[in-house]
């Protein structure tokens, strides 16, 4: 139940990889498409979800919670998908979602900035300079995407287990290479152990879904949580009692928690600047 991570930059031809590795091996393309088309199950709009989908979150306001718990809502999609193994993840920070799990294999498709733009621009019948526009926007977008949410340069090699040039290499090249790659032994040996941290992860993503959602606690910010076979251990600050002991409950009623244990302090931050 290998899972294959892919980190691209627009106009690289990472799709059309991606989905041609997926057929080869028999694997599910995890993409836009399979995402919206499963969005409605899980509660989530199409609006909402493109208006989330691979952009960073903010926790300010209720609407910005609101968002940031959509977006938490596509990392479940994913994770669910990617608990049954044997799929190629496409952007959303995949590899990151399984910070955990030995069986991922990282890839990351760059190449050179005037062939993107010449490859979009032909792709999409749209003039040149527009599709630098839209590409230098979509680098920043995604990249700041990876920076703000997983505290991780988008750039660094040392991220990813395979970088691909594709102004360099042909599409076959990258497949086969890629398909060579997944039957690595490491990655076999370490199938077994994936599902508990995926499950993990699925478990901290509810908790975190639900503090975000809780009406409860309008003032809440992101704990942090860590997971392990339903131990649950939260850590963070929140402006009252009345709030803490709100977001503790919630915690508890999480399907498949068993126990938790929490570090969180009462500051009134709230107050203290209107003081200032």
């Amino acid at each position: 139940m290998a899972i294959i991570t892919v980190s691209r930059e627009m106009g690289t031809g990472a799709y059309q990889i991606a989905s041609d590795v997926a057929q080869r091996l028999k694997y599910t393309l995890i993409d836009g498409p399979r995402i919206k088309s499963l969005a409605g199950k899980y509660g989530l709009t199409p609006e909402m979800l493109q208006m989330v989908d691979e952009k960073p979150p903010s926790y300010v306001t209720a609407e910005d919670r609101k968002r940031a718990a959509a977006l938490n809502v596509i990392e479940l999609i994913i994770l669910d998908l990617a608990r049954k193994g044997n799929v190629v993840i496409y952007g959303r920070g995949g590899q990151d979602l399984l910070t955990g799990c030995k069986n991922v294999l990282r890839l990351r498709f760059i190449a050179n900035f005037e062939e993107r733009v010449e490859r979009f621009a032909e792709r999409e019948w749209i003039d040149p300079d527009m599709a630098r526009s839209l590409i230098r926007r979509s680098d920043l977008q995604r990249g700041g995407f990876i920076h703000f949410y997983f505290d991780r340069d988008w750039h660094d090699p040392n991220n990813y287990d395979l970088v691909f040039n594709t102004s360099r290499l042909s599409e076959a090249t990258i497949v086969e290479c890629i398909v060579a790659s997944v039957k690595e032994p490491a990655i076999k040996d370490s199938e077994k152990s994936a599902v508990t941290v995926i499950e993990s992860v699925i478990l901290s993503k509810k908790i975190e879904t639900a503090l975000l959602n809780a009406p409860a606690l309008e003032d809440y910010r992101p704990f942090t949580i860590a997971v392990d076979k339903g131990a649950v251990s939260i850590s963070g600050y929140i402006v009252s009692e009345a709030q803490k002991t709100a977001a503790i409950a919630i915690v508890k009623s999480v399907k498949g928690v068993t126990s938790i244990k929490e570090d969180v302090h009462v500051v009134d931050y709230k107050a203290y600047k209107e003081n200032m």
